[in-house]
């Protein structure tokens, strides 16, 4: 047997040392890759994970009345989430009943929530106040965590609702004055970067980057909130009377145009719009379309006047029926051959009288007054959802539209487009553009006023003051249509309206639009009221149903703005020679 023999040990060693030189030069290989070449991108990455950007919020401007009363504010809350991770599974239940109860929400919906076990952040609840929130985080549940955010309020609910408008959850203007001036009053957010350890804790001591966030302005409207209120009560409560469809009232300053209120019924209530139909969202004295009927015969007789065609005392034979082209046109009611002043047909309101009034004038000069009134174009005033309504191009006419425009139907118009038709008769003739805005608040709490509307002459001071002697002619206890609207001690010039109501879900003409406007003190105006009432189904006349709103509304805003009587008496006027 041959003798075994030993390996060359320092062949061995030899070997053994170069497989750890190999090894050896492998790691060292790696952590220059890692602490040279690579290490931007390592760092980079822990960064990822250990520094994080949040969002500073910046509180959003209030919107408030003229008097600085709110109807929109902002107010400091919480947000309530959780890591899921964090809460074990056998305590999801007891967690999420806890949560529920604390929170005012739904247990299913939380328990869903922390169910969730591949994020590590689940909100649980929005808008949550800052007792509540110390509350729960007073539990000291392992995950659950509160962040800070402001929360939009309405203190005056479903107050000038249509107008004002909402923010959606994220924040964003939606509808109204809060879209109109989203930008301004939702200022600007911050941002600021914190280092975090693993368990989401911010690591004190350690760099942080912090921009800080710019608060929003505030927007100051026009509206009075008492006037507002007084609004919405009357148009409210006879839109229920009369089973109405819907209603708007509309206060504006005679002089300036400053709208000192603008209600709706429906009305949305700010702080439920979720649970609102949204066909209430609107603001339907500007959006709303109709024809206005008789209220418009203040246009044609200003065409005639100022053509100088007619004179107030120049006499008419109206019968009850009048041939337009294809189409045979009537009074409201039928009654024998009547010689009736101009004046006497503006306050008697006969469709008869006032075409024969237009035929005077021509189709081309009542189309450029219906223009210069601003009929067919949005007002420029700045109103969310605002429409034109229709004015037909001229050359468009029919042969009986020639004769229906004249005294209302086939042109369609809002609240505030015929508000504006009676601001500019009781401002001596003088068109100013409708006023919302007071002006804005800066963040010192200063008020910078807005620019006043813009004036445009239409018509001339005397062709003015005739109209308003016909309109409070038309008041008067000799008026037939709109003495309802007579208030004791005050001289009111106005004008009903009735008019058939186009509905697209009828594909035509069915109910009524009632409508009464006017100005009060007739011989020095201060206020201008406009009731308007869609598809009314207990009475549908202007004079019945729309006149006792004005009158009601009226008699409220004079002794607000304290507007005392003038102490003069109407001036004696001639409606008509017969008898």
């Amino acid at each position: 047997m041959a003798p075994l023999r030993l390996g060359n040990p320092s062949r061995r060693i030899n070997v053994g040392l170069m497989g750890m030189a190999v090894v050896l030069s492998l790691f060292a290989g790696r952590l220059v890759q890692l602490q040279g070449l690579d290490s931007k991108v390592f760092e980079a990455k822990a960064a990822t994970l250990r520094v994080r950007e949040e969002t500073l919020p910046a509180r959003r401007g209030s919107v408030t009345d003229v008097n600085g009363h709110e109807l929109a504010v902002t107010v400091e809350a919480r947000e309530i989430s959780a890591d899921p991770l964090k809460v074990p599974p056998a305590k999801r239940d007891q967690v999420a009943t806890t949560l529920a109860v604390a929170l005012r929400v739904s247990k299913a919906d939380i328990l869903a929530k922390l169910s969730l076990t591949r994020t590590h952040y689940a909100l649980l609840a929005r808008d949550v106040p800052l007792g509540t929130a110390k509350s729960v985080l007073d539990m000291k549940i392992d995950g659950v965590a509160a962040s800070p955010q402001y929360q939009r309020l309405y203190p005056g609910g479903d107050l000038a609702g249509g107008l004002v408008g909402f923010v959606q959850d994220n924040g964003a203007g939606a509808t109204g004055v809060e879209q109109t001036y989203d930008k301004l009053l939702s200022g600007k957010d911050g941002r600021q970067t914190i280092e975090i350890g693993g368990s989401g804790q911010r690591i004190p001591m350690t760099r942080s980057t912090r921009q800080e966030p710019v608060a929003g302005q505030g927007v100051r409207l026009t509206i009075d909130r008492d006037i507002q209120w007084a609004a919405q009560e009357a148009i409210a409560k006879q839109v229920k009377a009369t089973g109405a469809l819907s209603g708007s009232v509309i206060v504006m300053d005679a002089r300036n145009a400053e709208v000192l209120a603008m209600a709706n019924a429906p009305e949305v209530d700010l702080g439920k719009w979720k649970t609102a139909p949204p066909a209430d969202w609107g603001n339907r004295a500007v959006s709303e379309v109709f024809e206005p009927g008789s209220t418009n015969k203040v246009i044609t007789a200003a065409a005639a006047l100022e053509a100088g065609a007619v004179r107030p005392e120049t006499v008419f034979e109206v019968k009850d029926k009048y041939q337009c082209a294809d189409r045979v046109l009537s009074d409201a009611h039928p009654h024998p051959p009547e010689h009736l002043t101009f004046t006497g047909i503006i306050a008697e309101s006969s469709n008869v009288g006032t075409i024969m009034a237009a035929d005077k004038v021509g189709d081309q000069s009542l189309y450029n007054m219906l223009k210069a009134f601003g009929f067919g174009a949005r007002t420029g005033g700045g109103f969310y959802g605002e429409e034109a309504g229709l004015l037909p191009k001229r050359e468009a006419w029919s042969g009986s539209q020639r004769c229906t425009i004249a005294f209302g139907q086939g042109v369609s118009v809002t609240a505030l487009q015929m508000a504006s038709v009676y601001q500019t008769i009781a401002n001596g003739g003088i068109r100013v553009t409708p006023q919302i805005v007071a002006g804005t608040v800066d963040q010192h709490h200063r008020l910078v006023p807005a620019k006043p509307g813009r004036q445009t002459r239409v018509i001339s001071p005397s062709t003015a003051k005739d109209i308003s002697s016909m309109l409070e002619a038309a008041v008067s206890a000799n008026g037939s249509t709109g003495s309802l609207a007579a208030i004791k001690g005050y001289r009111v010039a106005g004008k009903t309206g009735t008019a058939m109501r186009y509905d697209e879900n009828c594909r035509g003409y069915c109910g009524y639009t009632a409508t009464f406007v006017g100005f009060t003190p007739a011989d020095a105006p201060g206020l201008v009221v406009l009731a308007v009432i869609q598809a009314p189904k207990n009475g549908h006349f202007g004079g019945e149903i729309a006149a006792p709103v004005f009158k009601d509304v009226m008699t409220f805003a004079l002794k607000s703005r304290k507007i005392p009587q003038t102490g003069t008496t109407a001036p004696s006027v001639r409606m008509s020679t017969d008898g």
